[in-house]
């Protein structure tokens, strides 16, 4: 059920749950050098803003909400962030000082637990040895770079500015300034790209010392230039044939150089590894989006802020929570998205959840090929990870 905007409040049910669920915290920076081609991320240049936000009034707002968040929360006990990720748009862009000043704001506000999971993403152009180092002192523990391709042509068909060895170079500083935690980002199945051009990216990934890679299929999304120039016939749209073998082709290689997938597009090279911040979304914890547009998560109760900057820091300065909406979600609602987002995990998906209708559908999934069942879980084989999106549709259409 949705709502219209309004200043948020939380029924007892669902603040119930705030200190038996782990709960995690997102930051997000709304600001990028440049627009990528492929991105519809609630992000913007220093000339689409103009003078109306800057991150010098980003972070005086992200105070701000920082400390409403607190304070809404703490009639259940504020609780200790189990993780946190600063992500965006680009958050290496605020510089390494500004992104202490943000964890030392969660800190002093909900607190951090002493074995949490701290993150940041970052453009490797826009860090530096000094960077990672600054970070790891203010208690970043992993850090995630958008690498997408070691293939020049591959970067300059994705808009991406940084150079194709930057990545990499970017990686090792972050391992030798104490970062046990990397990863790279890859997308594939961009117009141009090859095997070849995927292998090599592979290559330098496993070079870099990465423990955790995310890969993902290039989407086109409407109202992107990447859109607009394959509307225009000026490239290809992705193949999806293409996009399977290429996805193929990263699991194997990982595999073969140690990593585990543990959900369809993330891959890890031991349990510690693995995003605990990421798990918390698709494991039904809470969590609380903090800036432009992030989105929240409290007991069955969604919502999210105003997207643009200078909205958002105008209704906090005003007193108010940043809320552009909220959503109440229903059993039903809640256990569709159980069904979607357990899927995906090599954890899989408990039967006893599903109806005696899905549970059926689940075991024509398996004598499919899609799927296995063991120990009272579905978990998708490797063809029905390609497929995973029509296996969630078997099962929750199921009657």
């Amino acid at each position: 059920m949705s709502l219209p905007a309004h200043e948020l409040v939380l029924p007892a049910s669902a603040m119930s749950t705030v200190p038996e669920r782990r709960f995690g915290i997102y930051v997000h920076v709304p600001f990028c050098a440049t627009r990528c081609g492929y991105c519809d991320f609630n992000t913007y240049t220093a000339g689409e803003l103009g003078s109306s936000a800057s991150p010098e009034s980003w972070l005086e707002a992200f105070k701000r909400e920082t400390e409403l968040a607190a304070k809404m929360l703490s009639a259940a006990g504020v609780p200790q962030a189990d993780s946190v990720f600063v992500g965006g748009g680009t958050p290496s862009l605020l510089g390494a000082a500004a992104l202490a000043d943000v964890i030392d704001t969660i800190s002093n506000t909900f607190g951090i637990r002493p074995n949490a999971e701290v993150t940041t993403e970052a453009n490797p152009e826009s860090t530096s040895p000094q960077f990672f180092q600054t970070i790891r002192e203010a208690g970043f523990t992993r850090v995630s770079l958008g690498m997408q391709s070691a293939a020049q042509h591959v970067l300059a068909a994705l808009d991406r500015t940084h150079t194709p060895g930057r990545a990499i170079s970017a990686a090792q500083e972050a391992r030798e300034a104490g970062f046990k935690h990397v990863n790279l980002d890859l997308i594939y199945g961009t117009p141009g790209e090859r095997d070849s051009d995927l292998d090599a990216s592979l290559d330098a990934v496993l070079a870099a010392g990465a423990d955790h890679v995310s890969a993902y299929a290039l989407i086109v999304e409407d109202g992107t230039a990447l859109a607009r120039r394959i509307r225009k016939g000026e490239m290809p749209a992705p193949d999806d044939d293409v996009l399977a073998a290429r996805y193929e082709l990263i699991d194997s290689r990982l595999a073969g150089a140690g990593f585990q997938w543990y959900e369809v597009s993330n891959w890890a090279a031991n349990e510690e590894a693995i995003c605990r911040h990421n798990v918390g979304y698709w494991n039904e914890s809470n969590w609380w989006g903090i800036g432009p547009g992030a989105h929240s998560h409290v007991g069955g109760v969604r919502w999210w802020n105003a997207k643009h900057p200078a909205r958002y820091a105008d209704q906090l300065a005003s007193g108010f929570l940043p809320v552009g909406g909220v959503e109440t979600l229903s059993a039903e609602d809640q256990h569709l998205e159980y069904v979607m987002l357990a899927v995906r995990m090599r954890a899989g998906l408990a039967l006893r959840r599903l109806s005696s209708a899905e549970r059926a559908a689940a075991e024509r999934c398996a004598d499919e090929g899609l799927a296995e069942i063991a120990e009272g879980r579905l978990r998708l084989t490797g063809r029905g990870r390609l497929l995973a999106d029509g296996v969630v549709r078997q099962i929750v259409t199921a009657e």
